[in-house]
């Protein structure tokens, strides 16, 4: 009897790579790999690696909680996902991060730029039209959980600190500044103005890499001194940062270990975020075929470069666990205790059993006394801790403040290639538009930019 190469496991819908028309899509497992397999009528057979984990995979919707939607929703469901975002009532998951775009231009040309922002590119909001942003995400989650300031190089925006003035007027839990750095190192003051919105105010900072080839390739400039005086300057107000890697397969996944030992070190900083290129924007130096890297290979390769984490440290996060891995650690006296191997994935879901008392743990009670007993550690409580914890049951741990806090993050923004419509209905990282609706980051880059408005209406067109 023939058989086939593979495993059938899934069926999902996915695009078309070449024209972004919905098709049919196959989860395969072959040679302990995950492979989503599709076929256009117009562009042929199309095979791409989503995973290369199958039981981590496999595990996924063991971590799939009950969905949280937004309090409003701005658009109508009509032609089907992912043709009617803004969001829409078919949409899964509120908006855990908003993503502000106060300017499309930056004092930067990246080569990889999912935005397509450079010096001349588009314009500056003006500061009423990023006021009805703001509002519109307030009204939409009421407190909204985080909200970043991005671009372009928000900096850049002749009414920046007027923007971040209104913007703490607001009731948002935690505002994150999305930038390059450039600002930060060349002005000690400034960061010491943006020390001033602390608490619950963090630096999203363009990391990427130590290596000047990789740099060059995805900015186009050796900013390794750059980083290097912005951390200098971050750390001298201790100013919450977290630093942030694109990452593409043979350029820079060589050194996702060093970077999270660089960033233990930081004063200021309380974690790296680790993401995947995307297949959007401006992307001069990536070929998809051999540069693309998946999620479950860069939580392995943690696990490889690193000997802080074990397996069960790099777990999904619960809201978009096909698209975000989560990992967690207590800095204490200078020693670093992993967390989030003490969840049971059962009580992450259940609102029953949310809270973790760590005196509770015989294990992690009897390091942190160990810690605590020698009197290093002179902490003032926080009883915010908890809300910065992703997906985490409340802690209750009053010793403690974000200052202990690291945190490692994989955010994988599916593209066109990988495009999984479960998933997409999952996404918690939103981009709120010049329409002022609110999109899933991956749509946004696939059809939601003004360029490419005039295509998503040729495709809706066609579902009629």
């Amino acid at each position: 009897m023939p058989t086939r190469p593979y495993t059938y496991y899934d069926y999902t819908i996915s695009l078309c790579p070449e024209c972004l028309k919905r098709i049919d899509a196959k989860i395969v497992f072959e040679n302990n790999n995950v492979y989503m397999l599709k076929r256009c009528p117009e562009h042929g057979n199309s095979k791409v690696l989503i995973a290369d984990d199958i039981e981590y995979y496999k595990n996924l919707r063991n971590y799939n909680k009950p969905s949280e939607t937004p309090y409003k929703f701005n658009t109508k469901t009509h032609f089907g996902c992912p043709y009617d975002c803004g969001l829409c009532p078919d949409h899964e998951q509120h908006s855990c991060l908003t993503i502000i775009e106060i300017t499309d231009r930056c004092n930067l040309t990246c080569p990889t730029c999912y935005a397509g922002s450079s010096p001349t590119h588009g314009r500056h909001r003006t500061f009423e039209e990023v006021k009805v942003m703001l509002d519109t995400i307030v009204e939409n989650e009421r407190e909204p959980d985080v909200v970043q300031i991005s671009g372009g190089e928000p900096t850049l925006h002749p009414d920046f600190l007027e923007i971040l003035d209104y913007a703490k007027t607001l009731p948002i839990k935690h505002i994150m500044i999305n930038t390059n750095g450039i600002e930060i190192a060349k002005d000690i003051e400034f960061a010491r103005r943006l020390k001033s919105y602390s608490p619950d105010f963090e630096i999203y900072l363009q990391f990427d890499s130590f290596k000047e080839d990789a740099l060059y390739a995805l900015r186009g400039a050796n900013l390794r001194k750059i980083r290097e005086k912005a951390i200098e300057n971050l750390n001298k107000l201790n100013l919450s940062t977290t630093l942030v890697i694109t990452l593409q397969k043979g350029l820079n996944d060589d050194e996702i270990g060093k970077t999270i030992e660089y960033a233990l070190k930081q004063k200021c900083v309380r974690g790296v975020t680790f993401q995947p290129t995307q297949i959007a924007g401006r992307l001069d130096n990536f070929n998809h075929e051999t540069d693309r890297i998946t999620l479950t290979e860069v939580r392995r390769k943690i696990l490889e470069q690193t000997d802080i984490f074990t397996a069960d440290d790099l777990i999904p996060v619960p809201c978009n666990p096909d698209a975000l891995v989560m990992g967690y650690v207590l800095k204490l006296a200078g020693k670093v205790i992993p967390l989030t191997r003490y969840i049971n994935p059962t009580d992450l879901l259940d609102n029953s059993k949310n809270t973790i008392v760590y005196e509770q743990d015989v294990e992690l009670h009897r390091k942190m006394f160990e810690i605590f007993s020698t009197g290093t550690s002179t902490e003032k409580a926080s009883s915010k801790l908890h809300s910065l914890l992703c997906c985490l049951p409340f802690v209750k741990a009053p010793t403690l403040s974000y200052d202990n806090l690291f945190r490692v993050i994989i955010m994988q923004f599916i593209d066109a290639h990988n495009f999984d419509v479960r998933a997409i209905k999952k996404s918690c990282v939103h981009i709120i538009n010049k329409d002022n609706k609110i999109i899933p980051f991956e749509t946004m880059n696939l059809f939601y930019r003004d360029e490419k408005r005039d295509y998503l209406e040729k495709l809706r067109a066609q579902t009629i």
